[in-house]
């Protein structure tokens, strides 16, 4: 059986990814370790809570002493690090938290794992580890910089980031490449563009626009809304990550895309159209700093050498997240009340009063 420490499996893609493993794969025991920031939510894993195959432990990756001894009792022999601040607009007001958890947290696990999976740990030339170990960086398109109107990113494609985010995600990068050129360990990275689906938390594009929606609120648009993403359902990312663990060569990059280019004014006018309200409600605020223009994921290599294929076209992807959004209106209350509205109202301050979070519950 595998043991696979799963970090930041309380937040959107994390807490997706441990239902997919626990529902789809008898052979594997999850540990959950996450410290339960704004967006880690352990509400997302009511259905498995008691699985017996499931265990969640509160705290950080940052924290050593913490990790070592999950490494100790469960036998960890797989880590796949979801654990990351991961908004563009946070990191741009806080950039060391960013900092501190992308980078020197990835590098703390590394050199965790490294020590547990070592045969040799004292020889310092030694590149041998116990077979079937492996650590699985999840990163993202935001990496590669921004794109033209043509052309996408490649594995090879150079790193560019231009946010604080992107950039402590490139430097995490960066670190698990070099842990596996230096020492051997078994690695893989996957970057992937735009995920969408259950359980975001409503600081992104697609739930945030959903609950205006449905609170018939203003929906705050970037600049002129042209931004180009691809977009990728959850499950889809899911059943991706999963492939790479079990057939991803050590030490190569996969990129994941959903084959789905949409512009955010164009996905915000289909959840307008989606659920019957005027465009009246769209409202342009101020760009941010150094907002990427287009992203878009050359996905062949995870295809033709790993066998995985995106299985939600956009329409059927978004139908479904919509639905999902309205059939559970108390999680989004949960996650919209508190420290939450704090942000919203300081990331898109408008003179409109019904922006304002207060009396959303």
């Amino acid at each position: 059986m595998k043991n696979i420490l799963v970090t930041g499996g309380a937040g959107f893609i994390g807490s997706n990814f441990v239902r997919y493993l626990l529902e789809g794969n008898p052979d594997c025991r999850v540990i959950n370790l996450d410290l339960l920031t704004y967006a880690g939510n352990l509400a997302n894993l009511e259905a498995v809570q008691n699985h017996p195959r499931y265990h969640f432990v509160k705290g950080g990756i940052c924290d050593r002493n913490l990790v070592d001894d999950l490494f100790c009792s469960y036998y960890i022999d797989t880590v796949v690090n979801f654990a990351a601040e991961s908004h563009v607009d946070r990191s741009i007001a806080e950039p060391e938290v960013f900092l501190t958890t992308n980078i020197i947290g990835t590098q703390a696990l590394l050199d965790i794992a490294k020590k547990y999976w070592k045969v040799h740990p004292d020889d310092k030339y030694s590149r041998e580890f116990i077979p079937g170990v492996k650590f699985l960086q999840v990163s993202t398109d935001e990496v590669y910089g921004a794109l033209g109107e043509t052309g996408m990113f490649i594995e090879t494609t150079p790193l560019a980031p231009n946010s604080p985010y992107s950039a402590s995600k490139a430097s995490a990068d960066m670190i698990v490449r070099a842990y596996y050129e230096t020492f051997g360990l078994p690695v893989n990275i996957t970057r992937c563009s735009n995920n969408y689906g259950p359980y975001q938390f409503p600081e992104k594009l697609i739930p945030l626009m959903i609950n205006n929606c449905q609170c018939d609120k203003s929906l705050p648009v970037y600049g002129d809304g042209r931004q180009v993403r691809d977009w990728l359902h959850v499950k889809d990312h899911c059943a991706a990550v999963y492939n790479v663990l079990a057939k991803g060569v050590a030490g190569e990059v996969y990129n994941i895309g959903g084959n789905n280019e949409k512009a955010n004014i164009e996905i915000v006018r289909l959840i307008l159209q989606a659920m019957g309200k005027d465009e009246s409600l769209i409202t342009h605020v101020q760009d941010r700093p150094g907002h990427d223009r287009r992203y878009a994921i050359d996905n062949t290599k995870i295809t033709t050498q790993l066998g995985w294929q995106p299985s939600y076209t956009f329409e059927q992807g978004i139908a479904e997240t919509i639905s999902w959004y309205l059939q559970n209106s108390d999680w989004m209350k949960q996650v919209t009340s508190g420290e939450y509205c704090k942000y919203y109202d300081r990331m898109y301050t408008m003179e409109e009063k019904e922006l304002s979070c207060q009396g959303s519950e």
